[in-house]
């Protein structure tokens, strides 16, 4: 079970990246998939999560209206699509797995992690 992040840079604000998780090792098309990022000396936050269905989405406030959780499912493939990137966007983002069947904003709730992929927006 391995879920690997990529799509991370530097980016200035006002820009936009797409993060993509690639899923291997079993099939998540019951799990709820999950990304969160965790900036320097800052806690681990929940940004965003989706059913593997796409039926249901959940986003944390600060990214509402700017970032989109979507998925191939041919691909095993979870992307979040980040636009109008401010500096405080700026961390570590993970993106994760949970068995649930609803959506939960918990990181102790998620299973599996990827290992991050750094986003960096500059002002």
């Amino acid at each position: 079970v391995q879920l690997q992040a990529s799509g991370g840079g530097l980016v200035q604000a006002g820009g936009s990246l797409r993060l993509s998780c690639a899923a291997s090792g079993r099939t998540f098309s019951s799990y709820i998939m999950g990304w969160f990022r965790q900036a320097p000396g800052k806690e681990r936050e929940f940004v965003a999560a989706g059913s593997w269905g796409g039926t249901s989405t959940s986003y944390a406030d600060s990214v509402k209206g700017r970032f989109t959780i979507s998925r191939d499912n041919a691909k095993n493939t979870v992307y979040l699509q980040m636009n109008s990137l401010k500096p405080e966007d700026t961390a570590v983002y993970y993106c994760a797995a949970d068995r649930s069947i609803v959506i939960r904003t918990s990181k102790e709730a998620y299973v599996y992690w990827g290992q991050g992929t750094l986003v960096t927006v500059s002002s």
